[in-house]
């Protein structure tokens, strides 16, 4: 017996893979020789990830070099291993995956509307080269970063931009970073294979092996096929998408919610939400009975349900902070997705006031 259709609102996690990704992987599985095997079946699998890495650059509009990795995660880490300068920073509002790459580094405060403190981050570079780690989209609130802005500041004082992208990837321009870290399972690709986009190899340690000698491990061309098709897509109509969140802003705001951010430029497919006097932890429990996929933060970390770091950082209150959840659109996200998820909104809330009269 089926049950009720779910409404899937957490791609900013992991979005569902296209058709056209799907169809690329099953083609390239076809293709079952090494890429780095020097007969003719290497070959010719080298030339389909040749034509792959060529695709995904030119869809992201990067002339330069891309390295194929595993996902965002492990290009962030061939970043913070290997770039060519002593020192190290991060953004206070950084995903785990940074935080976990670089270790002790510097760490630079953001504002409560979740927007990088620009004076102390040229404070924290001054006089020592380093790696600055900045996103360009927040994965919790879809804050947006003037990410060029921050990179030529960063530039003029000798320094190297990591910029992380796997939430803009596919959605807004690229900044001009000196390396740039992007997934393909949340822009519609298969899980499992990413990029580092290198403005200049020679800022960047080689450690032998493949991709130039910048990443070790036999390539997935599959994956890297079906990254490439879900960026030809271009599935992503981010003015009908604005327009949704809009919508649903609106509702969440005059039934009495919190949306978190909204004094920064956001990204249209994600949006934070405080509903007060009811913890995230309860809401997501409500709302998943319901039938809606949502989240509290990274789904990196949102299984410890410990409150959220991003948050924290933008030093917004206690009660906000533990009252937010994070909901996150597709290409296919629909009006009637987002008038459903409001009405279970409304019915949660309301349910908590009662309880609390």
């Amino acid at each position: 017996m089926n049950g009720p259709k779910r409404v899937y609102l957490d791609h900013a996690a992991t979005t569902p893979v296209l058709p056209d990704a799907r169809a690329a992987v099953f083609q390239a599985l076809e293709r079952w020789s090494n890429p780095s095997s020097p007969h003719t079946d290497g070959r010719a699998a080298r030339a389909a990830l040749e034509k792959a890495r060529r695709t995904i650059a030119d869809a992201l509009e990067w002339r330069h070099d891309v390295v194929l990795t595993s996902g965002a995660s492990e290009a962030i880490l061939i970043a913070a291993r290997q770039a060519k300068v002593p020192g190290r920073a991060i953004g206070a509002t950084e995903h785990d995956a940074v935080r976990a790459a670089f270790g002790r580094a510097k760490v630079v405060p953001v504002g409560e509307a979740g927007l990088i403190d620009r004076g102390a981050l040229a404070e924290m570079i001054a006089g020592t080269p380093s790696l600055v780690a900045i996103q360009q989209v927040n994965n919790e609130t879809g804050v947006i970063q003037p990410i060029d802005q921050i990179a030529a500041e960063i530039r003029a004082a000798g320094s190297l931009l990591l910029a992380d992208c796997a939430q803009s990837a596919g959605k807004l321009p690229l900044p001009d970073a000196n390396f740039i870290s992007v997934s393909a399972h949340k822009l519609g690709g298969p899980p499992g294979v990413g990029a580092l986009l290198v403005r200049d190899l020679a800022r960047l340690h080689a450690v032998g092996g493949q991709e130039k000698g910048y990443r070790r491990g036999t390539e997935n061309l599959p994956a890297a096929a079906g990254f490439a098709a879900a960026l030809s897509a271009g599935a992503y109509d981010m003015a009908r998408l604005s327009q949704l969140r809009q919508a649903l802003e609106k509702e969440i705001e005059g039934a009495g919610g919190t949306v978190i951010g909204n004094a920064a430029p956001r990204l249209a497919t994600i949006g934070c939400y405080a509903m007060p006097g009811v913890t995230s932890a309860s809401q997501l429990v409500q709302f998943d009975l319901a039938g809606f996929s949502v989240s509290a933060g990274s789904a990196c970390s949102s299984g410890s349900m410990k409150p959220s770091r991003v948050l924290q950082a933008m030093e917004l209150p206690e009660e906000v902070v533990g009252s937010a959840i994070r909901v996150s659109f597709g290409a296919d996200t629909t009006d009637d997705d987002v008038a459903a998820f409001v009405a279970e909104w409304r019915r949660i809330f309301a349910r908590a006031q009662r309880s609390a009269a």
